[in-house]
């Protein structure tokens, strides 16, 4: 597939998805959402690829949904009464939720702003890399629009619910170290080591054995609604896939050699 919004590539267990509309700081548009959706599809199913790295073009990791004058509905919506509901559904609302469920590490280097629309899709990803000039927050109301994407969902569980009414009800944006502090940021490093530090931590993953890594993952998400017990009954019955695995044969035969594990992911 040729993209035309997004800069694709893949190296060696690493994948890297660039959102490309610098003039418009990487604002979403339907295009370049489905483009998104069809890296992050490839990207899960290619068992060579164990990690992803979510970036920006210019100065924007990604501002929210492009608010351009010449912004319409998609024509397949247009004068729907449901027009607005039906867009957001079958665009952002699928990337979000494709994004919650991908099994597989993902890292968001925050090379600029991330805001509204641009803070949820960071927080979709698992860890949040941020330049020190990278600035966040929720400009949604400032415009008269609302956390839809998925915001109202995930910056109290991020923040707090005080913090998250502050950001979103006052249209507050955060410098990365504040970001960090309020819980959106993982990790904030200088500007010029922004890719490396991502990459590094992306090739860390990578490293790691992937069948564990993918249940374990979705072991934290899924069991953030359990009570305990259902949560030790998730956790036995993943240990039949992991425990008999050859990585674990792998892993235990390292430690004992000391040397570096080699995992396969079988």
């Amino acid at each position: 597939m040729e993209f035309r919004e997004i800069i694709y590539s893949k190296e060696s267990h690493i994948a890297t998805v660039t959102l490309n509309r610098p003039a418009k700081l990487n604002a979403y548009s339907e295009v370049m959402v489905h483009e998104i959706i069809a890296a992050l599809s490839d990207a899960r199913d290619d068992d060579i690829t164990r990690a992803v790295i979510i970036t920006g073009t210019g100065r924007g990791f990604c501002s929210g949904g492009d608010i351009s004058p010449d912004f319409q509905y998609p024509a397949r919506y247009r004068g729907h009464r449901m027009e607005a509901m039906l867009e957001m559904r079958e665009n952002m609302h699928r990337l979000v939720t494709l994004l919650r469920r991908f099994d597989k590490p993902t890292i968001a280097a925050i090379n600029g702003a991330a805001v509204a629309g641009g803070l949820t899709l960071a927080l979709c990803c698992d860890f949040r890399i941020a330049a020190e000039s990278a600035r966040l927050g929720d400009t949604s109301l400032k415009f008269a629009l609302i956390p839809d994407e998925g915001g109202a969902y995930l910056f109290p569980r991020f923040m707090g619910l005080q913090n998250a009414l502050k950001m979103s009800l006052l249209s507050e944006v955060y410098p990365a170290a504040e970001a960090k502090r309020l819980g959106l940021v993982t990790e904030v490093v200088p500007d010029q080591d922004l890719m490396r530090v991502a990459r590094d931590w992306a090739e860390r993953l990578a490293q790691g054995p992937p069948i564990a890594i993918r249940i374990a993952k979705r072991m934290m998400y899924k069991q953030q609604t359990m009570d305990l017990e259902n949560a030790l009954e998730d956790a036995a019955l993943s240990v039949m896939v992991t425990n008999y695995s050859e990585d674990v044969k792998e892993g235990i035969a390292a430690f004992h050699e000391k040397r570096p594990p080699k995992f396969q992911g079988r």
